[in-house]
């Protein structure tokens, strides 16, 4: 049975005012959104409508308690102006995996991938088709419900915005190992995408900047010795022709991209190991010249090159490849996200056949 979905087209479109050539990352929006209530116990009818600002209750217990939670995601064109999505099952897997430890009600299935499609279908046009480009997808889920008192609410919003945007990075990363701060601790939410935990990072991450760094490496919280993420990012080091990243936990976000790296190293036949690994390793590597590559790794940026590190007022720069892992997993990802080659994992969808009933 198909979802009933409400539709409130825009009464006139922004689209002619947008300069695809010249796309920032994530600050221009397209024309509609997707709303939908959890009231009452149950999930309501799912509503697209013009992308407008969402009013809430001072007391909405999003604004005290912090129950948020969000994805991200993208579209894609190819040559031949197909639409596309990447893996979006495990977006909507792991969205309900963060619900679940902070107490909000699980979407939906059919909620989440049904008006995802149809919010695709209205907005197409928005989705550029300049090289390295693509529409972010950000599904959220806050709490809505009003309340002063420190309890789950029984009101909750899933949201749906789109945004064409450009590359995300651009230019030389230069990161600082974490020796104070920690972005997530064991039994905590650091496995979940809550906006919480990307808050947390943005005192941190600002003093690095203020000491000449763009981003900051976290290590573990209890005792600082082992690398978990880069920035927002899940992190790959490959020392000598070794690829190394660190296992998912409590504290680590069991990213997309990483799980897709991980498969196509393997398949590429490069050294693909999946451990602990520490500071002094790292460190011991860049003096003895066997630290070749750092690279983090996302939705948004898919690869972002680490250029050098700091740790204890030392700098370390990495050696410039002409041929590196992160150039070369980059494309091979950013290629079956845009329907270049086969597709061997299945992990690509094309909206005209992922509009068929029988496949959800």
């Amino acid at each position: 049975m198909a979802l009933n979905i409400e539709i409130q087209h825009t009464e006139k479109s922004k689209i002619d005012s947008v300069d695809f050539d010249n796309l920032p990352f994530g600050s221009v929006y397209s024309d509609h959104m997707l709303e939908c209530d959890f009231v009452n116990g149950a999930w309501k009818t799912p509503v697209i409508k013009a992308y407008s600002p969402i009013s809430l209750d001072p007391s909405s217990k999003i604004f005290h308690y912090g129950q948020s939670i969000f994805e991200g995601m993208k579209a894609y064109k190819d040559a031949d102006e197909n639409t596309l999505l990447f893996r979006p099952l495990e977006n909507f897997k792991r969205l309900n995996k963060s619900a679940e430890r902070l107490m909000i009600p699980a979407i939906p299935e059919s909620i989440f991938m049904e008006g995802l499609k149809k919010l695709l279908e209205i907005d197409n046009q928005w989705i550029p088709k300049n090289e390295g480009s693509s529409l972010y997808i950000r599904p959220f889920m806050f709490a809505s419900g009003n309340g002063f008192h420190a309890s789950p609410a029984d009101a909750y919003k899933f949201v749906i915005c789109t945004a064409p945007s450009g590359a995300y990075f651009a230019g030389e990363i230069k990161v600082l190992i974490e020796e104070k701060y920690a972005r997530a601790a064991n039994g905590g939410v650091g496995f979940a995408k809550a906006g919480g935990n990307y808050a947390a990072q943005f005192y941190p991450t600002q003093l690095a900047i203020e000491k000449g760094y763009n981003q900051v490496i976290w290590t573990d919280d209890n005792t600082h010795e082992y690398i978990e993420e880069a920035g927002a990012m899940n992190i790959f080091i490959r020392i000598n022709d070794t690829l190394i990243t660190s296992p998912t936990n409590d504290r680590i976000l069991d990213g997309i991209t990483r799980k897709s790296i991980i498969q196509i190293a393997n398949d590429l036949g490069l050294s693909m190991e999946v451990r602990k690994i520490t500071v002094s390793e790292v460190i011991a590597a860049a003096q003895a010249g066997s630290l070749q590559e750092m690279f983090g790794a996302g939705t948004a940026a898919v690869i972002s090159p680490i250029s050098g590190f700091g740790y204890q007022n030392t700098d370390y720069d990495l050696p410039k490849l002409e041929a590196s892992y992160a150039s070369l997993l980059k494309k091979t990802i950013t290629d079956l996200q845009t329907n270049k080659p086969e597709d061997p994992y299945g992990w690509r969808v094309q909206l005209s056949f992922f509009f068929c009933d029988n496949l959800l």
